[in-house]
């Protein structure tokens, strides 16, 4: 198995874990690797669309065997703002300290395989 595949591997399972732990939370998921051109004229990608009641949020999921900066977290703000969706959520291994307290002030979710995995028990 090539690198490639063992990263699409691992991303399709954490896909199918977010996809699950949507499901388990009320969320319909309306779009999967959606392309929404933004208000910029930039098209946005975001792997997931959910929606729970009103509200759409994108979601990016990265399986990567590191933690996740502040620059990823501000380029996921960026991207829902500009397509008009709020609260995005950004699921990962681990993230920074710093991409912590910028979801914190601008109501980006974060989460970890560990916790969607906690809650699916």
């Amino acid at each position: 198995m090539s690198v490639d595949e063992g990263q699409a591997k691992a991303q399709s399972r954490l896909v199918d874990l977010a996809l699950r732990y949507f499901k388990k939370e009320g969320y319909k998921i309306t779009q999967e690797n959606a392309v929404i051109e933004g208000y910029s004229g930039i098209p946005r990608k975001f792997d997931l669309i959910v929606q729970k009641g009103k509200v759409e949020q994108g979601v990016w999921i990265r399986d990567w065997n590191r933690t996740i900066g502040v620059n990823l977290v501000i380029s996921l703000d960026t991207a829902s703002e500009d397509v008009g969706l709020s609260n995005p959520i950004l699921i990962g291994e681990k993230f920074s300290d710093h991409a912590k307290s910028y979801s914190n002030r601008r109501k980006i979710t974060l989460l970890t395989r560990q916790k969607i995995a906690m809650s699916l028990r």
